[in-house]
């Protein structure tokens, strides 16, 4: 189906399962570029700061952390803290069947905003993580990368007092505020005694031109783009669906909640990513979900009840064409965690 990107989109008040027919009819025997943010990992206990309803928070900014030790010694402390979440996370069925469609040869890659390496830990292999990853710390003076895991063991070490009671007091929107801040201690570069800094994009700071580079070549190899969880607030996702639009290809939104890109997306669903994925997985590629299909919230109001998931699948036309079998870009590197 030859729908243009460009097209008005379908009207959020359409019930969920008509959005989700539409989506499936506009990505059925494409290749498909993925984006995902925040909304992907909540479902996995990590938060989404932007969402409905969130408390506006203010983050740190590259040139605040640089310039200021105070405010650098509050950022790690909070920061530690926050790791033993991103630590604890597993992947959730929607990175799952992410990674089972790339596995089957529809996804070509997927290009994330998160930092908390979910879609590798999920068997995901072409994944550019746009904004970095919280697994690793980088000196800023001589470039050298700490395994945040590492890291992680020292500040354990150097701040014992930071487990004892009332030393953390967890604010209303499930960030932390530490009560003795000035007493965290915070290492330096073992080799130049230079800053270290979680290797991530901070407001403030440009995503890095290959990296963007490589994202760009996962939507330009696509004959769809889907983005799922990702309000769209940050420009680096703007422009990778302006990329798609400039070349006519049909954008699909998941996402709770308004986007900056809904209007120029084919589809807009209003809805959960993690059942709409399983959905569309469902739809597409029946192979993908191994086993029992788990009954996840919402997915009777996706329309995929037990009778869709025994059909024989929608055809997909070229999938057997030459470099359409296996996505080979396999990157190397860490299971990233925030």
């Amino acid at each position: 189906m030859n729908t243009m990107a460009t097209s008005e989109p379908t009207s959020t008040a359409a019930s969920p399962a008509v959005d989700l027919d539409r989506a499936v009819e506009l990505l059925a025997g494409k290749r498909i570029a993925v984006l995902s943010g925040a909304g992907l990992s909540t479902d996995s206990g990590i938060p989404d700061y932007r969402g409905e309803g969130r408390v506006v928070r203010k983050p740190m900014t590259f040139q605040e952390f640089v310039a200021d030790p105070a405010k650098r010694q509050r950022y790690w402390a909070g920061s530690h803290l926050g790791w033993r979440t991103f630590a604890a996370a597993r992947p959730n069925p929607g990175h799952q069947a992410l990674a089972a469609l790339e596995r089957d040869g529809i996804v070509t890659g997927v290009v994330t905003q998160n930092v908390d390496g979910l879609h590798l830990r999920a068997g995901s292999r072409r994944v550019v993580e746009i904004h970095g990853s919280m697994d690793r710390a980088v000196c800023l003076t001589c470039g050298q990368v700490f395994s945040r895991a590492d890291l992680a063991g020292v500040l354990d070490r150097d701040n014992p007092w930071i487990d004892e009671p009332g030393s953390v007091q967890l604010q209303p929107d499930g960030d932390v505020e530490i009560t003795d801040v000035e007493r965290f201690r915070v290492p330096d570069c073992s080799v130049c005694g230079g800053v270290l800094k979680p290797d991530v994009v901070f407001f403030g700071e440009f995503v890095p031109t290959e990296k963007f580079r490589e994202a760009v070549s996962i939507v330009a190899e696509a004959d769809a783009f889907l983005v799922v969880g990702s309000s769209l607030t940050v420009n680096s996702g703007v422009r990778l669906v302006d990329h798609a639009t400039r070349r006519k290809r049909p954008v699909v939104i998941v996402n709770r909640g308004t986007t900056r890109s809904d209007r120029r997306a084919a589809v807009k669903l209003d809805a959960g990513t993690t059942e709409t994925l399983q959905a569309l997985a469902a739809r597409l590629d029946p192979a993908a979900l191994d086993g029992p299909v788990p009954d996840g919230p919402g997915l009777d109001r996706l329309g995929l009840d037990r009778p869709e998931l025994e059909r024989t699948g929608v055809d997909r036309p070229g999938l057997d064409r030459p470099g359409l079998d296996r996505p080979g870009l396999e990157r190397p590197g860490l299971d990233s965690l925030r």
